[in-house]
């Protein structure tokens, strides 16, 4: 097995800790389910948000989705003019038998804008 990650990213409306968590559950869940992951072969997680959100760790919903085990941080992006706001990013590290063309990485709601090579 090799180590892999995948990428992927969300945005939210309001800087609201529901809808941070409940936007990156729904980004997890299908990260998880677009890659065909086994939570056993889940390493670690990486959250970064946007400096405009900060009601809630998005790392709350790993945890809620019961990934208990798992090495998971938050961190705030840098903040550059012109970028993406009230955005929620993760990096996963996997094991896994796939190459790197193999991974789906996901983007959903306002961060499609950011990888539209993907949709």
């Amino acid at each position: 097995m090799m180590v892999r990650a995948i990428r992927g990213a969300t945005t939210v409306e309001n800087n609201d800790a529901h809808e941070i968590i409940e936007e990156t559950k729904k980004l997890l869940e299908e990260i998880v389910e677009n890659n065909n992951i086994c939570e056993e072969d889940i390493i670690s997680v990486v959250f970064t948000v946007t400096k405009d959100l900060d009601a809630a760790f998005p790392a709350v919903a790993a945890r809620q989705i019961g990934w208990t085990s798992h090495a998971l941080m938050c961190m705030q992006e840098i903040d550059v003019p012109g970028s993406l706001g009230k955005c929620i990013r993760v990096m996963l590290h996997i094991n896994t038998d796939k190459g790197n063309h193999e991974m789906i990485h996901t983007y959903l709601n306002g961060a499609k804008i950011l990888r539209p090579d993907l949709t």
